[in-house]
């Protein structure tokens, strides 16, 4: 088999280049280890900056998001038992707006079949060969046969845990920080008791308040990093969201799970024919809400830089794929940081809480201060390719 780019990975990265591509005549196929129904259903991000929701109205792929999409202006940052509100649309005239990533990957994958482009889920034994050259091979098995897929490019959107950064980890740097603690995430059949998101700082941990719809709710909790699930029954989790986030409407769980956090950079994104993309190159913690954005802001530049190689052979764009990508990258690291800071128990004592109570107290009073938090949350606007 022969395609002009192979795309490894089925989440948001690789199935936003793959419209990208298919837009531009550009022929892909997408391997997907998962089957269909996990990778739909399973729960991740679900905000969207106004840069990602302007891409996918481009693709022709939002007329749900649209229509189920909720459009936010601002979120309340929490603490000391009051709500401040941080006026982001009124800052910035930019929106943010919650909607599940599963919903975008639905959306993206009934739009790729709808226009015959290959995504192959379930392949297995999957092995990135000869990314120097200008024939790189990836090797799988599909319905238990071997296969060989011969490409002018490859592009590794294959998550933290896929083969294509340790394929190319002998040329790279890597940047990993891990957080001493993790989120306790919850789905629940609640209808939310909030207008807008709540970040919530607590002598507890944090927490944070959103949403999926108006009858859904997501809701976290900062705990130990290496805590049990098991420690925690419905009526814990609801009385600790109670404490930390005060009004809080309860109802039925239908998911939890607990999320290390980590920040963690690769450096380059790239070599020869192969280029990383999402969360195969870099993680930020949730906290800055970036990791989708992030994956679709990767594949923005990268798609021209693959088309141009592929039509002319022009490298000029695919050779500073890595910096104008890293840019994006490294912003979204420090204010994800920054957020992360402010908000959690770091284990300081009375002297970190005094200093995060302060830097909060700056964001509410001070519109400098609030502006900046609002222009790195509802994303900063997309910036030339190169």
């Amino acid at each position: 088999m022969h395609t002009q780019v192979g795309i490894v990975g089925a989440g948001p990265a690789g199935l936003t280049l793959a419209m990208l591509l298919h837009r531009e005549g550009i022929e892909c196929v997408v391997l997907e280890a998962r089957d269909r129904e996990y990778v739909e259903k399973r729960v991740r991000a679900g905000l969207l900056e106004q840069n990602t929701v302007d891409l996918l109205h481009e693709l022709g792929v939002a007329e749900r998001l649209d229509r189920e999409g909720l459009e936010h202006n601002g979120i309340y940052l929490r603490y000391n038992g009051e709500n401040h509100y941080v006026n982001m649309a009124g800052l910035t005239g930019r929106h943010i707006t919650i909607y599940g990533q599963q919903e975008v990957v639905k959306d993206l994958t009934q739009a790729l079949l709808d226009r015959d482009v290959p995504i192959l889920f379930e392949v297995s034994d999957v092995e990135l060969h000869d990314i120097e050259s200008a024939t790189p091979r990836i090797t799988y098995a599909h319905d238990g046969r071997p296969t060989e897929l011969t490409c002018d490019a490859i592009a590794g959107c294959d998550g933290f845990h896929g083969v294509s950064r340790p394929t190319i980890a002998e040329h790279l740097t890597e940047y990993d920080y891990v957080y001493g603690f993790g989120w306790l995430g919850i789905l629940a059949e609640a209808q939310p008791a909030t207008d807008e998101l709540i970040y919530a700082w607590h002598g507890n941990g944090f927490a944070l308040y959103t949403m999926r719809s108006q009858k859904i709710s997501r809701l976290y909790l900062q705990v130990e990093a290496d805590d049990d699930i098991a420690n925690w029954p419905d009526d814990r989790i609801w009385q600790e969201l109670q404490t930390r986030l005060g009004n809080v409407n309860e109802g039925t769980i239908v998911d939890k799970g607990i999320t290390p956090m980590r920040s963690f950079v690769a450096e380059p994104m790239q070599r020869g024919r192969l280029f990383l993309a999402g969360d195969s190159a870099h993680i930020v913690p949730p906290t800055g809400a970036k990791g989708l954005n992030l994956a679709v802001n990767d594949v923005r530049l990268l798609a021209p830089a693959l088309t141009e190689l592929i039509r002319s052979g022009d490298t000029t764009r695919a050779d500073g794929y890595t910096t104008a990508a890293l840019r994006r990258v490294w912003r979204a690291q420090d204010f994800s940081n920054y957020m992360t800071q402010m908000l959690h128990d770091l284990g300081g004592g009375l002297f970190q809480d005094r200093l995060q109570l302060a830097r909060m107290e700056y964001v509410a009073r001070s519109e400098a201060g609030a502006r900046s938090l609002a222009e790195n949350y509802v994303g900063l606007p997309a910036e030339p390719d190169f």
